[in-house]
């Protein structure tokens, strides 16, 4: 007979969030290293994301400490790799994000990227590794270069392309910043620090150490265990929907962990041997977390830490979260950032003064953090719209 599988409650994963994801007070990191660590990686499509996240799951967090770790000591690493998206790991997990997700990612890159210019330039495979070696040595002799030096310097990366010929959003951009896309999904080139402040999309280019080679059953195998040390309680579906792997991969993986069985509310589900005791109860927190942090963004299932009613204001048409208040354990309400720096937040029904308190507390060392800094949203949703307005 199969025994039976251990239910475990939304209740109890709530629990468990605030603590395992640095979002009580008596849990907060010491350094951005640390924070990265405890959540996996760092989503990085908007560079803010990355300081904001940071920020909120530390005591005294500071612009200085994370430019440190992503631009001197090169202990938090930026790369594309699960789902195609941009993400700042630790290094030491840089090599096992590039085995499980990024060397697929980076092949499916190469491949279009090809294809469009050989169709519509004539450049040919060997025009690219040509291209490709120059660029390398453009950049070693510079040190570190921005797109626009990089094309002054191999003028083939000024060529234009076109996109979406006949439409009415037709455009023909050069293909400069996807032929550094390619190389640095690649891992041969890496981002270094941007050209305006912090929260800049724009970035100088370096060269990069290739990563270690690692078996990609054994890679994939790591991330998910790391997966649900972080997220964990979760389903396959969840799995396969963070790691952007296929079914049969993902079923692959999870059978090389230390998982096993349980039941939660969405259905059956994995969790580690760990996370199978009822956690203690946590200290009250509040969190405001910027649009696509690693928090929400960690499950594909959502129900059990967001109403359903309000997902059409949190997030975009296309998925993508904007900033979020929570307490608690659960999504409460939103902020935002207005023109005159000041931090707006609406909560959905009211959650009691001793929430209110925290939220605004949160809001205080949230406005401390961005100082003179203002930033918008790449993903605006709804409610952010309106509260920044």
């Amino acid at each position: 007979m199969t025994p039976a599988r251990q239910k475990i409650t939304a209740e109890a994963r709530r629990a468990r969030l605030g603590t395992r994801h640095l979002l009580t007070p008596a849990a907060r990191a010491a350094t951005p290293e640390a924070v990265a660590d405890a959540l996996v990686a760092l989503h990085a499509t908007d560079p803010a994301t990355v300081y904001l996240a940071v920020a909120a799951r530390m005591g005294n967090a500071s612009v200085g400490e994370l430019e440190r770790a992503l631009y001197e000591d090169h202990s938090l690493v930026r790369m594309l790799c699960m789902r195609r998206t941009m993400f700042v790991l630790p290094r030491a997990l840089a090599p096992v994000a590039d085995a499980a997700a990024a060397r697929a990612v980076a092949v499916r890159e190469r491949a279009g990227l090809a294809k469009v210019i050989e169709e519509q330039l004539g450049f040919d495979a060997k025009w690219f590794a040509a291209t490709q070696e120059a660029v390398l040595a453009a950049l070693a002799a510079r040190g570190e270069a921005t797109a626009a030096q990089l094309a002054d310097d191999v003028p083939d990366l000024k060529s234009q392309i076109v996109q979406a010929p006949g439409k009415p959003y037709e455009a023909r951009p050069r293909i400069t910043s996807r032929f550094l896309g390619v190389l640095a999904a690649e891992g041969r080139i890496r981002r270094g620090r941007p050209l305006g402040t912090w929260a800049s999309s724009q970035f100088r280019w370096t060269v990069a150490e290739p990563h270690p080679e690692l078996a990609a059953d054994e890679a994939r195998a790591e991330l998910a265990t790391r997966y649900l040390d972080a997220f964990g309680p979760a389903t396959t579906e969840d799995v396969k929907w963070w790691t952007g792997w296929t079914l049969t991969d993902t079923r692959k993986a999870l059978a090389r962990t230390d998982a096993v069985d349980v039941d939660l509310d969405e259905g059956p589900g994995h969790a580690l041997p760990g996370q199978l005791a009822a956690p203690p109860a946590p200290e009250p927190w509040a969190a405001l977390l910027p649009g696509l942090d690693p928090t929400p963004m960690g499950w594909r299932h959502r129900d059990w830490y967001l109403d359903t009613a309000h997902k059409a204001e949190l997030f975009d048409g296309t998925g993508n979260i904007g900033p979020s208040v929570w307490w608690n354990g659960r999504i409460v309400g939103g902020w935002a950032q207005r023109p005159d720096g000041e931090i707006a937040t609406h909560v959905f029904t009211d959650q009691g003064r001793e929430a209110s308190a925290a939220i605004e507390a949160e809001a205080a060392r949230l406005s401390a953090f961005f100082g003179d800094t203002r930033i918008r949203p790449s993903f605006r949703t709804p409610l952010e719209r309106r509260l920044s307005a």
